[in-house]
């Protein structure tokens, strides 16, 4: 069995303020950026020993948060069954894709240290790609990134089996993919700050939820989100200057003032044209 996780920042165990996280904003204090990269280290070895403990056989991991690099390889648990790519993208014979190691062989999608969608109260910054979408619509439905990357892995057949963040993303979850296991590992105060369990208990309720997945998926594989083809994505933006700059992009067109549309006929092209993330892209376009 193999498993592909990827991996973002803000649902983290253990990580509960703003600056741990998005580290590169001004007035950031250096011991900050490194004690959330620390934790997201642990948090990435406990699930991966729990992967494999649970009878995973290969085990795929993609740092992906602010463009990855996030993650030290040689402070990451040795294993010659696991993969580790500590950036999103990997370059081969002149082209780059997205996800590195995704492909039909995978078993299983974990998206972990997630948040939710642009918008969602009571969730720790939530965002869904980028600061100026405020939401991303595939065929009319509203999802959050974790949508936009389960999509992603529908090109290769890929179910989504589980996911961890905070309380706001597990039910958000929990009502568009019940059939993933949704870890929390924290709850937010605000948008910049939450609270929680230890990062140990957070290490263990993941590492639970982990198991229970990778249980699920050998009794029965898991639907496929898979958006019927070809879709209609929309994006809505906080402006209409950003609006007016998406509108610029081949292919995308306005549809409102602070909206554009774009059709794809490839799961994988999800978000290709607009946020360079994808199959066989331009190394330029890296």
């Amino acid at each position: 069995m193999k498993i592909f996780m990827h991996w973002d920042m803000e649902g983290t165990s253990g990580l509960f303020t703003r600056e741990q996280v998005w580290y590169w904003e001004p007035g950031v204090r250096p011991e900050a950026e490194e004690e959330g990269k620390q934790l997201l280290i642990a948090d990435i070895n406990s699930a991966v020993a729990a992967a494999l403990e649970a009878g995973a056989d290969e085990v795929i991991v993609c740092d992906t948060h602010h463009g990855g690099g996030n993650t030290r390889i040689e402070a990451m648990l040795p294993d010659r069954r696991v993969t580790y790519h500590v950036k999103p993208r990997l370059i081969t014979n002149g082209l780059a894709r997205w996800m590195p190691g995704l492909d039909e062989s995978v078993d299983g999608l974990m998206l972990m240290g997630h948040h939710a969608k642009s918008g969602t109260p009571n969730s720790f910054l939530p965002h869904t790609w980028m600061s100026e979408w405020t939401d991303f619509r595939i065929n009319g439905r509203s999802v959050g990134e974790v949508g936009i990357e389960a999509c992603y892995g529908a090109h290769f057949g890929v179910p989504l089996v589980c996911v961890q963040g905070d309380r706001a993303f597990r039910l958000e979850m929990e009502e568009q993919f019940p059939h993933a296991v949704a870890v929390e590992v924290k709850e937010a105060v605000n948008h910049d700050l939450c609270r929680g369990p230890s990062a140990e208990e957070g290490r263990r309720r993941t590492s639970e939820g982990i198991a229970e997945a990778i249980a699920r998926l050998r009794r029965k594989r898991p639907p496929v989100f898979k958006p019927e083809l070809p879709m209609t994505v929309q994006i809505e933006t906080r402006s209409v200057e950003d609006a007016e700059a998406l509108a610029q992009k081949p292919t995308l067109k306005r549809t409102g003032d602070r909206e554009v549309a774009y059709l794809v006929e490839r799961h994988c092209d999800i978000v290709r044209h607009v946020a360079k993330a994808g199959l066989d892209l331009p190394v330029e376009a890296k």
